[in-house]
């Protein structure tokens, strides 16, 4: 057990310093994400699985405060509604469960975050296709390796790594720094 937890330790902290020493996707992201808040737009955030708790999480973020008292931004989770959900994947199939989601709350000028630790998520895929078809901006958080979602989004980050829990452990610092830059910017605007 020893072995195994030092080089989970490990490999979090080399993950961790190749994020420190290339960071230039975190600012492009943050003020894309501030300029959608600070216009009115809405920010939606879909994913499964450990990127379902991380759309939560970064709605959370949002909506709530991340450090500091500031004017709420609009930000929605699109795996949190189970009567959506289910009835959605029953009539239409689970990946066009956030598809539809889109298509039912999105519009120009709001901004979709799609989580996928492979980059290939049908369901997520689905719902940047959407996504751009209605004129919303999309930013994706994927692995390394980006997927076959990269092409449908206007800014990326993408975790230096392939290995699933260091891609959810990436997601979660780079989502950290994000909140905490954007919530800089809505309370700089007053």
């Amino acid at each position: 057990m020893e072995t195994k937890i030092r080089a989970a330790i490990e490999q979090h902290q080399a993950a961790s310093a190749a994020l420190a020493a290339d960071h230039a996707s975190l600012e492009p992201i943050a003020r894309l994400l501030a300029a959608t808040a600070l216009a009115g737009g809405k920010i939606l955030v879909c994913g499964n699985g450990g990127s379902a708790a991380d759309s939560q999480h970064i709605a959370a973020e949002l909506v709530g405060r991340f450090k500091k008292e500031r004017r709420a931004i609009a930000a929605v989770a699109l795996s949190t509604d189970t009567s959506i959900l289910t009835s959605v994947g029953n009539d239409y199939g689970f990946d066009r469960v956030f598809e539809r989601q889109v298509e039912a709350l999105g519009r120009a000028g709001d901004l979709l975050v799609a989580i996928s630790t492979s980059g290939s998520s049908p369901n997520v895929l689905k719902a940047a296709v959407k996504a751009k078809a209605l004129g919303l901006a999309v930013v994706g958080f994927f692995g390394a390796a980006g997927g076959a979602i990269l092409p449908h989004c206007d800014l990326a980050f993408l975790a230096p790594s392939s290995d699933t829990p260091r891609v959810q452990e990436m997601h979660s610092l780079a989502a950290h720094i994000i909140c905490g830059l954007v919530e800089d910017e809505v309370s700089a605007a007053g």
